[in-house]
């Protein structure tokens, strides 16, 4: 059994958004990943899923919570320490243009890195270390004088991609990175993922809403509702066995590639919100609903499958 390598307790990200109101865009998650893990986190826009990823990056500063990795409280260290951390741990954004400086080549979007770690030597070791980096991500070298908007969509999350493993990270957190993609596009870049992680031995967070692709994927799946985790299994139980309402609906709306069953296919919708991610500032506390996500938590109501509860 492979060692935790992140672990997130009562992780909580709130913004001001003016009124005297809070926004709880993670509010009190909890959970683990594995060495070697891909830990499938899903749920609707808005739910706070990327918030999250970049709460866990420090990208930003979490309201509370702590995230360890490898044993360490990252949320504890210092700027010069927490540079050395990011070694170990990067991302890969949705948008593999914006994410991209337009005025770089390729060399330097992904030499950037280098620079910034001290991990070439040489002009002729960044060259070097640029052109393994793209054969790695299957382009060819010779690319690496061009600039993002001379490639395709793609393309373009292939040099994220490797962006990412220039400073020979432990852990990627996979923000959404085939959702702006074509579909035939998209397997190809998470058969990619798969491959770069059985080879590197990676570890991953992969944030989405194709649940499909999650599935094939992820090890593990957590379903994320307005700011909380309300269900978290392996893939094959959550997927054959949904027990909490939300991922009930989520999983009715995935489309099947039949049209007759896709026109008879029963789905299943919410008649009543849970309370909202918007909570007072001066009392803490959000309007009841379907859900009440303030007064429940995670029970594991099977080996490895967690599902929120009311609490008793």
């Amino acid at each position: 059994m492979s060692k935790n390598l992140i672990e997130v307790e009562g992780l909580k990200k709130y913004f001001n958004v003016g009124g005297g109101n809070v926004l709880k865009a993670v509010n009190n998650i909890s959970f683990s990943i594995a060495e070697g893990e891909t830990l499938g986190l899903v749920g609707e826009s808005g739910c706070g899923k990327s918030t999250a990823g970049r709460t866990i990056l420090r990208l930003y500063e979490p309201t509370g919570g702590s995230v360890r990795f490898n044993g360490t409280d990252i949320n504890q260290l210092s700027p010069r320490k927490m540079k050395a951390m990011r070694r170990d741990m990067q991302m890969i954004f949705q948008d593999p243009y914006a994410s991209l400086n337009p005025r770089f080549t390729v060399t330097d979007i992904i030499g950037e890195a280098l620079d910034i770690h001290g991990l070439a030597g040489s002009r002729a070791e960044r060259k070097k270390r640029v052109e393994e980096l793209l054969d790695m991500v299957g382009l060819n070298p010779d690319h690496a004088t061009r600039y993002p908007h001379e490639f395709s969509g793609g393309q373009r999350q292939r040099i994220g991609i490797a962006r990412a493993l220039a400073v020979n990270p432990k852990f990627i957190i996979c923000d959404e990175p085939i959702s702006a993609l074509d579909v035939s596009i998209q397997a190809q870049v998470v058969n990619l993922l798969k491959d770069l992680q059985d080879r590197l031995g990676l570890t991953y967070l992969f944030i989405a809403h194709d649940l499909s692709m999650v599935k094939h994927i992820s090890d593990r799946v957590a379903v994320m509702y307005l700011g909380r985790i309300v269900e978290l299994a392996e893939s094959e139980e959550l997927y054959a066995n949904p027990l909490h309402p939300y991922t009930k609906t989520l999983l009715s709306a995935i489309p099947i590639p039949d049209p007759e069953v896709e026109a008879n296919k029963k789905r299943i919708l919410l008649e009543d919100s849970a309370n909202g991610p918007i909570a007072s500032a001066k009392d803490g506390v959000s309007s009841g609903g379907a859900f009440d996500l303030d007064n429940s938590e995670l029970v594991e109501v099977s080996k490895g499958h967690w599902v929120s509860m009311p609490n008793k």
